[in-house]
Parts: structure tokens; sequence; C-alpha cells
């Protein structure tokens, strides 16, 4: 649901690289819910003939004098993917807006909602795009491109500086902290790990590294650590993975990844915009306010849930709309329904589910897409980012100590004042990453502390028992409990 740039295919083509919580922080937003040499690249096959609109015999895909013309680009050859890389078949098969995606073989690949392959194991499947083109008559004809590929083996990632861990005193005033550094050089794959490889769930940040295959890993995001047993452990701020906005905090800083490696900082809020049969205006347009997390069942609100979030919602109250390979194949009432590998489901509460529900109906062609934008409500270019986790505040902006807290969204002590464990992370001059872990430090005391471990840009993780870093094969911090959710960094990371 993203619109890219020449440039971010290029990127997502050539170098796309694989792509922690606990919380003490309390937010004032809504409740409840140098560069590295880029390994060889997926073999891309050169296009041939459009495929043949759904439901119409091959020999329409020829001239326009013959009928309609695909808009796909549709490949004959296979395409080859290594195991460690993903491919941006959208953008290879140039796949109309909002088009629709599947895969024949879930064990070999997954492919998201924009079209990005992600390989899962070695073997062969068929990736489907399904897209709709408007024709001359104004009627919006179905057409679909089957692409045929093939998850090789994972190919060597080359770094022109190797990653470094050390334990450092680091002075700040009067305090000396002992503090644990990571520096991760620019281009290292990265991905956000998921507890359990979904939204909601809590696993050991060892484990979750050693699952994942990752050579560094720290605690990402605040989640809802103190919930009733039984309630699912959810994130409090934004996540990225694989392109997609698994779930959304909207509140403090956010740090970002692109497919080459490039990250930036930013207060990231994405707004989910939904439409329908092409249009993304009234009287087909829709909005979600929160993806992947449970909705309070007296609330009102509109909430987007997808294949991140396991296999079903997990909860049975509301209207649930399902949408499966871009159409709605479902409304059912307070019920646990299915979340579709190739869909997602739009669950309506409240005063949302009379205002919204005549939006959808069973046939209807449902999309959306995302804007992004700062907290003061500036667009900002965020489309090509990969891989994010928010969490914040931001502590270091420009080679200076930075301080917003209370206008990015929180407003506990433990965060604007307080010592306590802290996780944090930075983006020097030269594009790579540091990580720092130390005891007993403020807010302020680590921006002084990222600075002095070579950062520009830093910010906030998750802290306290929550607090936690994972290097080589050891930890380095432990964390107190299990955590939602992480960033990994890796040569030879796995989806």
């Amino acid at each position: 649901m993203r619109t890219r740039t020449l440039k971010q295919i290029i990127a997502l083509t050539l170098c796309a690289g694989m792509l922690m919580t606990g919380s003490y922080a309390e937010v004032a937003g809504p409740a409840s819910p140098t560069a590295p040499v880029p390994p060889a690249p997926p073999t891309v096959p050169n296009p041939v003939a459009p495929s043949a609109p759904l439901g119409s015999p091959s020999e329409a895909s020829g001239s326009a004098s013959q009928g309609p013309v695909s808009p796909f680009a549709c490949p004959a050859e296979v395409i080859r993917i290594p195991l460690n890389k993903r491919m941006d078949l959208a953008a290879l098969i140039r796949s109309p807006a909002d088009s629709a995606y599947s895969v024949s073989n879930a064990k070999v690949a997954r492919v998201t909602g924009d079209g990005l392959v992600v390989p899962l194991a070695k073997g062969e499947a068929a990736v489907i795009a399904k897209g709709w083109k408007q024709e001359p008559d104004g009627a919006f004809q179905a057409y679909t491109c089957a692409a045929r590929i093939q998850i090789a083996d994972a190919v060597s990632v080359k770094l022109t500086t190797q990653p470094k861990a050390e334990l450092r005193k680091i002075k700040v005033g009067k305090k000396t902290f002992d503090v644990h550094t990571v520096t991760i050089p620019k281009g290292m794959p990265v991905d956000i790990g998921l507890a359990g490889n979904a939204v909601g769930k809590v696993e050991a940040l060892k484990s979750l590294a050693a699952r994942r295959k990752a050579d560094f890993a720290v605690n990402g995001t605040f989640f809802e650590a103190y919930d009733e047993e039984g309630d699912p452990q959810e994130p409090l701020g934004n996540l990225i993975k694989d392109g997609e906005a698994v779930h959304l905090g909207n509140y403090g800083t956010t740090i970002g990844f692109t497919a080459d490696g490039r990250a930036k900082m930013d207060t990231l809020r994405i707004k989910i915009q939904g439409g329908g049969n092409g249009s993304y205006t009234y009287p087909n347009n829709w909005y979600a306010t929160f993806a992947n997390r449970t909705p309070n069942p007296e609330g009102n609100s509109s909430i987007l849930f997808t294949p991140a979030r396991g296999a079903k919602l997990g909860f049975a109250y509301g209207t649930a709309v399902v949408v499966k390979a871009g159409v709605v194949a479902q409304i059912a009432e307070d019920t646990d329904v299915a979340i579709p590998r190739d869909g997602f489901v739009v669950v309506l509460n409240g005063a949302e589910r009379k205002s919204l529900r005549a939006k959808f109906e069973v046939g209807k062609r449902i999309h959306y897409r995302l804007k992004y934008t700062d907290m003061n409500g500036k667009e900002i270019d965020w489309g090509d980012v990969v891989t994010a986790v928010g969490a914040g505040p931001r502590v270091l902006k420009d080679g200076q100590a930075y301080n917003d807290a209370v206008t990015e969204g929180f407003k506990q002590e433990k965060i604007l004042s307080t010592p306590a464990a802290r996780s944090g992370i930075g983006i020097r001059k030269d594009g790579s990453v540091v990580i720092v872990t130390v005891n007993n430090a403020t807010i302020k005391d680590l921006g002084e502390i990222l600075r002095a471990a070579g950062a520009a840009q830093g910010m906030n993780l998750d802290g306290g028992a929550s607090s936690g870093l994972f290097a080589a094969g050891r930890m380095l911090t432990a964390p107190g409990r299990q955590i939602s959710n992480s960033l990994l960094f890796g040569v030879g990371l796995i989806h």
C-alpha cells in the first residue's frame, strides 16, 4: 500500500537486506490500544507479455486491439531469491496500486500486502498477484499474474567494518557509568523480532535472538507487561516489519531502517487510510486508528488486524470485516474470525460499528494505504523503511542533547526524570548504529552516554526490567522478564 520511487525500487531489488518492554512508560496518546559492499542481487528475469485478465482467455493479453491489456509485466522465467534476501515483486511486475497477493506454498515464502516476498525456506512456489485496472468504459477489470519463485541458498553479506561489543566507563558530569555498547556497521541486516512470531506474545530475548540466528539483539518498544494473566502482552509503540506497520503507537520517537541499510530517526506518526473500489474518497473511505491491538469492548474503535497478529483475532466481539485477496469475503458479528494469510481484518466497535459498517459489503474491493508524518503533522519520507521500532523519547539530535519528552507523549516520572535501567540506540554520522545498556541513568544521562559513544542521533528504548542486550551468543545485559519485541542484527538472520 505504498508508492515507491525509482531509487527505492532499485534499493529493494538489489540491496534488500534481511530485513526490543514492561514497560514503565505512560503515554499521553490514545489509551489501550563505512557503506557495505552490496551482495549479489536476486536473479530478475525480463518481463514478458502481460497476463490475461482474470477469467478471460490468454489471447486477450495481446495488443489493445485484441482486447484488454493487463497492467502486469509478468515474468515467464523463475525468479531466484536468496534465503536471506527479500524481493520487491510489486516493483518487478509493475503491480497496479492496491493489488493483493498470495503464495502457493506458505512454508517456502510469505508475501506482504505491498508485494514484498519474504523467504522462509528453500523451495519453489508461485506468488499470485491480483490487480485492477480501470478500462475505457470506466469499469474496473481484474487481472492476475502468477510469478514463479525459487528460494535458494543464502548469499554472503560483506561488511567493510566489523561489529564491536565492549564494556566502557563513560563519565557524565560527576557520575561514571559502566556501559555495555555494541557498534553495528551500516548495512548489517536488521529486522524486528516478534516474540512467538506474533504481536501480543512474550519470549526471552536470548531465545528470540537464537531462534532468528541474530548476532546482536536489543529490546525494543514498550509493552503491556503488567496486564492480567492470560491477556495479550501487546506492544505500545510503532513497529514496522517487512515494510508493513504491524503495530501503531503514534507517540515518542521511532528509528527506521531502509532496505539498503540507511537508518533514520523521527517522531513518526502513522495514519491508516482505507478505501474501496479503487477510491479513497467518500463514500468508499474508511480508517483504522490502530493495528493488531485488542480493542476495548466498551470503546469506540476501528482496528486493522494483519497476519502478524497470528492465525485469529483472539477475541469475539465487534463487527469483523474479513478481506481476502483484496475483496471482502465475510462480515461476522461477535466472532473470533481467522485472519487470511493473503488479507486482513477490520474490526469495528462502538460508534464505528454503525458509522463505518456501510462502507463494507461482501464482494466489494477493499484496500488501505499508510500516511507518514512527524508529531507536528508534517509529511515525512518513510515509505522506503522496511524495519522500524518506536519508543522514546529522543535524547540526542544532530549531536546535541535533546529532550521534548512531554510533547512526544510521555508524562511519567520514570521516563522524565527518575534514574532507571536504560536501553538506548543511536545513529552515527557515518550511518553505523550504536546500542547501549546502562543502569541507574536518567533520560538526560542516556543522551550524554550515547553522545560519548559516538552517536549524532539518539533515542531511548524500553527499559527497567525489559532492558536487555545480546551479543555473539551471550547476554551482556539480561532482562528481568520476557519481552514482546526486539531489534535483531546479523549477517545470518532468518525470517
